[in-house]
């Protein structure tokens, strides 16, 4: 079941004067697909850190569910909010078992971060989530002898073990293919949606997003400029947005 997630006045000033992002107020509802656009610099990024944690906001207030986003509670975030990153973030010299069992760290105490054993039940956890993303014959193969679609197939799989009830996902499809991107949408989606989780994405695609998205949030220099329905945005959002 997902929560919502609200941001009340954020905004992120970084040591070099940069605003990243300036006096944000949006609210994801519990279940809702929603997808950020904007252009490279925008602050969609920094927007998502924030949420989980990676980064923090230099003031106003980011809740998940009824959990208040804070540099000391950061491991309680991480339990209900997952991330897929562009760039995969998973151990390629580990085997694919081992990154999806990676999600459920947060869970576990540090005894089992130190020395990476599980119970058996995280163990079935893992080869549900890589049957449900099409990889439980991979399992024991070492994370690099996979294709680029096949390992952000993998990221999914570790974000469903997690039991996330946020699911952020961060230009997820940038460095794949038109096909491969569609695959890995479908099935970021479809996960989301069969757990009522809440799902916020961050992408380039236009076309991706009004393929997948049940809302739009367009920002452009750390400031939202778009807040609606993929049928709303008009090629005169698009000039705002990417002027």
């Amino acid at each position: 079941m997902g929560v919502d997630v609200q941001l009340k006045g954020v905004m992120k000033r970084y040591p070099n004067g940069i605003e990243a992002v300036r006096g944000v107020d949006l609210t994801f509802p519990k279940g809702q697909v929603a997808v950020v656009l904007g252009p490279s610099g925008a602050g969609k990024s920094t927007l998502l850190r924030m949420v989980n944690g990676l980064e923090t906001a230099t003031s106003g207030t980011i809740q998940v569910g009824d959990l208040v986003v804070h540099s000391n509670n950061h491991r309680a975030v991480r339990k209900t909010v997952g991330m897929v990153f562009q760039q995969f973030n998973l151990v390629p010299r580990l085997s694919v078992m081992a990154n999806v069992l990676c999600g459920r760290l947060a869970h576990r105490s540090w005894v089992t971060s130190i020395f990476f054993t599980f119970p058996e039940s995280d163990f079935a956890l893992a080869r549900e989530a890589l049957k449900q993303v099409g990889l439980e014959d991979r399992a024991w193969d070492r994370l690099e002898k996979l294709s680029g679609g096949q390992q952000q197939r993998v990221a999914i799989a570790r974000v469903l073990v997690q039991q996330a009830k946020v699911i952020l996902a961060d230009e997820p499809v940038a460095s794949l293919d038109p096909e491969t991107s569609i695959e890995v949408l479908k099935l970021l989606v479809s996960s989301a949606r069969s757990r009522e989780a809440t799902l916020i994405l961050n992408l380039h695609q236009v076309d991706l997003a009004m393929q997948f998205a049940d809302r739009i949030v367009g920002i452009r220099k750390g400031q939202v400029l778009f807040d609606g329905k993929p049928s709303d945005w008009t090629d005169t959002t698009y000039a705002q947005v990417y002027q």
